[in-house]
C-alpha cells in the first residue's frame, strides 16, 4: 500500500457497505482523475498520537524539564497532527477510475476526512 498526503475533492452520496447502504465518499477527483467508489470495505476513526503529548508524559512521569525547576515555555495552539483530541474518520473504498469503469480498473483508497478542518486527504492506495 502506497502512502499519500494528497488532498481530495469527495462527492457524498449513498454507497454500497458491508452491512447495506451507507452515506459517505461516492466520488472523488484525485490528481485530475474522476474515481467512483464501488464499495466501501470499511471505516474507523483515528485520534491523533496522544502518547506524544505533554499530559501522556506527565502520566507516566516522564516530564523531567518541569520537574528538574527550569522554565516553562509558552504551549503553542493545537496542531491537528498532533492534537490528541483530532479526530480523523477513514473510509477504505473500493473505486474505479472514470464514470463507466471495470472491476479490473479498481483499487483500494483510504480517504481520510478531517473533523478539524473539513477537508478530505487520500491517504493510502493499493491500485
Amino acid at each position: 500500500m502506497r502512502r499519500y498526503d494528497d488532498p481530495v475533492e469527495v462527492r457524498r452520496g449513498m454507497v454500497r457497505g458491508a452491512q447495506g447502504p451507507v452515506e459517505g465518499p461516492e466520488q472523488f477527483l484525485w490528481r485530475g482523475r474522476l474515481w467512483k467508489v464501488a464499495d466501501v470495505l470499511s471505516r474507523w476513526v483515528e485520534t491523533g498520537p496522544w502518547w506524544q503529548s505533554a499530559e501522556a508524559d506527565a502520566a507516566r512521569g516522564t516530564d523531567e524539564g518541569r520537574r528538574a525547576g527550569e522554565a516553562t515555555t509558552v504551549i503553542p495552539a493545537p496542531d491537528p497532527a498532533t492534537d490528541p483530541l483530532a479526530e480523523r474518520e477513514v473510509w477504505r473504498v473500493e473505486a474505479a477510475a472514470g464514470r463507466n469503469a471495470t472491476r479490473e480498473g479498481r483499487g483500494v483508497f483510504d480517504l481520510v476526512f478531517d473533523w478539524a478542518d473539513g477537508t478530505w486527504l487520500l491517504a493510502r492506495c493499493v491500485d
